[in-house]
């Protein structure tokens, strides 16, 4: 079976050592998790997990299993590419010099890869990027030549494209 990129959705309460027995998972299983991100969810006291691995749709189904059977794990969802809408940030810490210079096509740069300037001081300015890994890539890439002081980019965030009632099924576990 050909491996493909999978995003993992977790509902669960806030528990201490919960994330580190869902990383065990995947330890256990050898199968490398590509980024982790963890947030409030629409529902008080529910958190969300998301979870994006490169893994064949049995591995990714096992592994949905073990993780829903830990405590304090409400539900746990899988979906292709095509069956979400996901992004990424990313901020960019470059020298102020570059954005000022007379030579410099950096501006232009910054309008093509609709980034946005977030601050600006004498020594540097940061810029924020959303968009797709590839997209962020893209613009690391062009940045390069002006010197990037630092780089951060965020973990994917993702919310599905069917009609999944999920807040809807979280209210219900959180009254039962």
């Amino acid at each position: 079976m050909e491996q493909q990129l999978y995003t993992i959705t977790i509902y669960s309460e806030n528990k201490l050592g919960l994330l580190n027995r869902v990383t065990g998972i995947f330890l256990r299983r050898h199968i490398n998790m590509e980024s982790i991100n963890v947030s409030k969810s629409e529902i008080d006291g529910i958190f969300r997990m998301i979870i994006v691995t490169c893994t064949t749709p049995k591995w990714v189904q096992h592994i949905v299993k073990q993780i829903e059977k830990q405590i304090d794990i409400i539900k746990v969802f899988y979906h292709t590419d095509k069956e979400i809408v996901f992004l990424e940030n990313s901020l960019f810490k470059m020298p102020t010099e570059a954005l000022f210079s007379d030579n410099s096509s950096i501006q232009s740069l910054i309008d093509r890869h609709n980034a946005t300037i977030v601050t600006v001081n004498e020594r540097f300015f940061v810029l924020s990027k959303t968009g797709s890994q590839e997209s962020i890539e893209h613009l690391y890439e062009a940045l390069k030549p002006f010197g990037i002081m630092q780089f951060s980019g965020s973990a994917r965030i993702s919310v599905f494209k069917d009609d999944v009632a999920v807040t809807k099924f979280l209210q219900e576990q959180v009254n039962s």
